[in-house]
């Protein structure tokens, strides 16, 4: 569960920080205290994108800290992928605000963004204000559904999109492959050309190096026998005017002294190495000269060669292994020509074969989405009957046989009917902005309950419900706290006397700056609060006994 959460210099947040607790966490609040902006730092540490404005006037950083605690085999095995540390079951997911760049970590490790959102899919799920709308959209029933079969709808769903992506290349093949026999034959001439010249060119891998490195050489062969016979000249190699000559005689006058001092046989050592050194590289250079003769046949040959190959390069590839894949492809390419109607022929019975196994994974698939759209069904309504809709009818319609997609044949809808006698009908027809949000938060504890995820927040579940439907949401957010951690922002007294925690979420204003608090109401203060939702500002006795007896209704309930 979400044990803590910290937040820094985050839009009217200064530094604040919240330690929740298991069951029903209620937040309550005035309009505009910022009670939302407490979703927001959650989201933001679980890889949501940062505005500058969202950066506190006057501050250069912002930072956010969720601690997670008591995480179950689905949290290590997922830790274990992202090849994270494993903290005994605790995560510490951290994020850093500055000069436009962000900061995450997890358990002090850095890590991306999208790692962190990869984590965040079994810690806590999140249900915005808005979210409800996507029920409007079929797209989003189709997803519900298939998140509900689990793993069961894993295996076909991937047979499903292999088959249909094979089915989609060979369309798009057969789509390409429209030759008529003229430009069958067009095309075999120049296949057939280019393969020729490059057959005959003979090539071999590397040859090209070897070329340019004798090509260099003959190029530069006077300038390197002018400045080799220098040098030559210049260490000793012709009279005793070098540095040879010279070294020979250094030499002798050193030995004439040797056996007075120990110490001049080691450089009498040294001087008959660098003698020794000298003599070779003389000698080197001398047979260096003697080879160093330039034949021009032969560098008119290699000259043309290399000419060849980089004409070739310009039409087949940067490098020879380039030049000879792409010979290896024209060949290809040229017994597809010369039969090219058993070709298409074979093209077409791979694609049958491919729509055959695609017809047969979508029907797997289908199958898989029928058989549990009977027990969410099942399951949806009661939570919707739990919700106070008294006379609900509820059915998932999974219509199998529609065009197909990558996601198979099936088109799934949510239809419902609120009122006795009234035909099912689809969502976005029937449902208000209040019973959507109750058919999502039923949706949400159905599937949380699933997915065994420990943390879900509701912000503004409430929205558009007030009275006994009210009193109903409250009452299955209690039952869904039961199994799971729920934070729920809301500004309903009816939900928030059903608290475990409850937290108040205050603004503040000096001359210059204004900040936003939260702390955790104690009973009295918790008393008042609901009084305040029931009533208006002015807290009276009267207020503060309805106050009293909602929280015993929903103690008693508990």
């Amino acid at each position: 569960m979400l044990q803590s959460l910290r937040v820094k210099n985050l839009a009217l947040m200064e530094e604040t920080e919240v330690e929740f607790g298991g069951g029903l966490n209620i937040l309550t609040g005035e309009t505009g205290a910022g009670k939302s902006l407490l979703i927001d730092s959650v989201t933001l540490a679980l890889g949501g994108k940062f505005e500058r404005e969202m950066l506190r006037k006057g501050a250069d950083s912002a930072s956010v800290e969720l601690v997670f605690c008591g995480g179950d085999e689905k949290v290590s095995e997922k830790l274990a992928e992202l090849a994270l540390e494993d903290n005994d079951g605790t995560v510490i997911i951290t994020r850093r605000f500055q000069a436009g760049k962000s900061l995450c970590k997890i358990n002090g490790e850095t890590v991306t963004a999208k790692q962190v959102k990869e984590l965040a899919e079994v810690l806590i799920d999140i249900h915005g204000q808005h979210e409800h709308q996507s029920l409007l959209h079929k797209k989003k029933h189709m997803e519900i559904l298939d998140l509900y079969c689990g793993e069961a709808y894993q295996e076909p769903a991937e047979q499903v999109a292999e088959a249909y992506r094979a089915c989609r290349e060979l369309r798009g093949r057969l789509e390409e492959e429209s030759l008529d026999e003229a430009a069958r034959q067009r095309e075999e001439s120049l296949a057939e050309f280019e393969c020729q010249e490059i057959e005959e060119a003979k090539l071999v891998v590397g040859e090209d190096e070897e070329l340019e490195r004798q090509y260099r050489l003959m190029a530069n062969g006077r300038k390197i026998a002018e400045n080799l016979s220098e040098s030559y000249r210049y260490t000793g190699g012709e009279g005793e005017d070098g540095a040879g000559g010279a070294l020979s005689r250094a030499l002798r006058a050193l030995r004439n002294v040797t056996a007075y001092d120990e110490r001049l046989e080691q450089m009498e050592r040294q001087l008959t190495e660098v003698d020794s050194l000298l003599s070779d590289y003389n000698r080197d250079v001398a047979e260096y000269l003697q080879d160093c003769e330039f034949d021009p046949a032969e560098f008119a040959r290699v000259e043309e060669r290399l000419n060849r190959i980089n004409h070739l390069k310009g039409k087949y590839g940067d490098t020879i292994e380039e030049i000879l894949r792409y010979g290896d492809d024209r060949r290809a390419y040229l017994e597809k020509l010369s039969d090219y109607d058993s070709y298409l022929e074979t093209l077409k019975s791979r694609l049958r074969q491919e729509e055959e196994r695609l017809d047969a994974a979508c029907g797997r698939l289908s199958k898989v989405r029928r058989d549990n759209a009977g027990q969410l069904t099942r399951l949806l309504k009661e939570a919707l009957v739990n919700l106070n809709f008294l006379t609900v009818e509820f059915e998932i319609a999974v219509r199998p046989n529609q065009p197909v997609t990558a996601k198979g044949y099936d088109d799934v809808e949510f239809l419902i009917s609120t009122n006795p006698g009234e035909p099912l009908k689809p969502l976005s027809q029937v449902a208000s902005g209040g019973e959507l949000s109750r058919v999502m938060l039923a949706i949400k504890t159905v599937l949380a309950g699933r997915d065994r995820i420990d943390t879900l927040i509701f912000d503004e579940i409430d929205a558009g419900i007030s009275g006994r439907t009210a009193w109903k949401v409250s009452e299955q957010l209690d039952t869904a706290a039961h199994a799971h951690q729920v934070i729920c922002i809301t500004h309903l007294p009816q939900i928030a006397a059903m608290a475990d925690h409850h937290f108040i979420i205050e603004k503040s204003s000096t001359e210059d700056r204004t900040i936003t608090n939260i702390r955790e109401a104690g009973e009295e203060e918790s008393l008042s609060e609901l009084a305040r939702l029931l009533g208006g500002d002015t807290l009276t006795d009267a207020a503060l006994e309805n106050a009293r007896e909602m929280r015993r209704q929903a103690l008693a309930h508990k």
